[in-house]
């Protein structure tokens, strides 16, 4: 079950994973989509994803189905045919648009993990860290690292930061784990950073 939180923080019950709707090249994707769902099944804890069947959408939540979690996948119409939506025992809500698809993820969920993925996983995950730097949401938003992948994005965001076009205080939003425990674990303890103040309202995002 989920520790009790520490005073200020979020308590964690719901998890959205952000992937992509591809195995990818690499075995340890997968596997690595396995075994997040599976943790978050052992922890107590609900998965909210896309909402497909294909790729590491549908690994990430077979796995945590089978392990006992509930699953909430959230997928526009023009999307439920392509991504071959996920039935079965999936708590699947259709949505018009990709704008409400995302919103409805954030809303369900406590904090996010970004697992590999390509466009659409890393706007899923960029606009995530938008909504807690302008204060929108106090959600942690973490990178699962499999085999190295999102380090070229995280030097990326290293390289904004040095050039002045992300703040210092901001930099720390995106955060990365070696595992899907060290996942958990920093979402677990994620508070917003000194200094970040709310410019936009929820309504306004």
């Amino acid at each position: 079950m989920t520790p009790p939180a520490a005073p200020g923080f979020r308590r964690l019950r719901r998890v959205c994973v952000f992937c992509g709707s591809a195995p990818g090249a690499r075995p340890a994707y997968a596997e690595a989509a396995r075994a997040m769902g599976r943790r978050i099944a052992a922890r107590g804890l609900g998965l909210v994803y896309g909402g497909g069947a294909v790729g590491l959408m549908g690994i990430v939540a077979d796995a945590a189905l089978s392990a006992g979690a509930h699953v909430t996948g959230v997928i526009p119409h023009g999307l439920l045919a392509r991504e071959v939506g996920h039935g079965g025992a999936v708590d699947l809500h259709v949505v018009d648009t990709m704008h409400e698809r995302k919103a409805l993820m954030a809303s369900l969920s406590d904090g996010f993990i970004v697992l590999p993925g390509g466009y659409g996983t890393l706007e899923e995950a960029v606009e995530a860290l938008t909504w807690a730097q302008l204060g929108i949401q106090d959600k942690g938003t973490v990178f699962l690292d499999v085999d190295g992948y999102w380090r070229p994005f995280l030097g990326a965001l290293d390289h904004m930061a040095a050039e002045g076009f992300v703040r210092p205080h901001h930099r720390p939003l995106a955060m990365l784990a070696e595992d899907p425990d060290g996942a958990l674990a920093a979402l677990d303890g994620f508070a917003p950073p000194p200094g970040t103040q709310a410019w936009l309202r929820p309504d306004q995002a």
